[in-house]
């Protein structure tokens, strides 16, 4: 078997033992697979070779409702790391809150938003006018305006078009940032940076487990994290899609009151 190793001397404590934490519990979900772990040290994970192919609309669909199966594994709660693991949780580099919370607004916003926004206004990436926006709209979500009955979602959390392989066997996820979350966010993550055959992930996802209805609209809520994460890190276009996705998060939030 061939395989590949990431290293990073310079890696928080547990990095990659986090991400070997994450990758299990998905996998055990029995719903979309995960790359294989073939060793993990300090600094250093060693993973086996996902050889690519071409995307195609039937892996996509087989996708979708496999996604649908591991978040219908579910999670301990909203913001739970995965079962077992009591070590820090990152997204990217960096480290996110792992704390649990019944409300699952209240934990995006808390654990999943506002910790990257001050890094991202450092950087220059986010102006003053901006940030009130996404604070305002984090206060609002926080506060429960986007709250259901979803139970927490066993989902990968970093769900973007890079994290997804596309093999001979199906696709294979890699690099989670796995936690309870809800499900709209990982399906929000996917659309965000243009994964290919989204509309047939999204509607086998749909025939497996229906989604709520107005879930196309609360996509902004849910792209909150990810480019609050970006605009931390990745330039100032981001920060402006942050206060894009923001602004559209306050419209529908008003449209919900009238």
């Amino acid at each position: 078997m061939e395989t590949i190793v990431k290293r990073w001397a310079d890696a928080p404590e547990h990095f990659f033992e986090a991400e070997v934490a994450g990758l299990a519990w998905l996998a055990a979900a029995g719903g979309a697979r995960t790359v294989g772990v073939v060793a993990v040290s300090p600094g250093r994970i060693e993973l086996e070779r996902v050889d690519e192919l071409r995307p195609d609309a039937a892996a996509a669909a087989a996708f979708g409702a496999a996604l649908a199966r591991t978040h219908a594994a579910r999670a301990a709660a909203f913001g739970a790391p995965p079962d077992g693991w009591y070590g820090p949780l990152f997204i990217g580099r960096r480290q996110m809150p792992a704390a649990a919370e019944s409300s699952w607004g209240a934990f995006y916003a808390r654990d999943r938003v506002l910790p990257f926004l001050p890094i991202a206004e450092d950087a220059g990436n986010v102006t003053p006018a901006e940030a009130d926006l996404v604070r305002r709209a984090a206060a609002i979500t926080a506060a429960g305006a986007f709250d259901d009955d979803e139970p927490p979602a066993r989902i990968h959390g970093d769900l973007w078009n890079g994290n997804v392989l596309w093999s001979a066997g199906g696709v294979v996820l890699i690099d989670p940032a796995a936690h309870g979350g809800h499900r709209e966010t990982d399906l929000a993550m996917l659309a965000l940076f243009g994964c290919p055959f989204l509309r047939d992930i999204l509607e086998s996802y749909d025939r497996a487990a229906p989604l709520r209805s107005g879930w196309r609209e609360r996509v902004p809520v849910h792209q909150l994290h990810p480019l609050a994460v970006h605009a931390a890190g990745h330039g100032r276009g981001y920060g402006v899609a942050l206060a894009d996705a923001a602004e559209a998060v306050l419209g529908l939030a008003r449209r919900m009151r009238e």
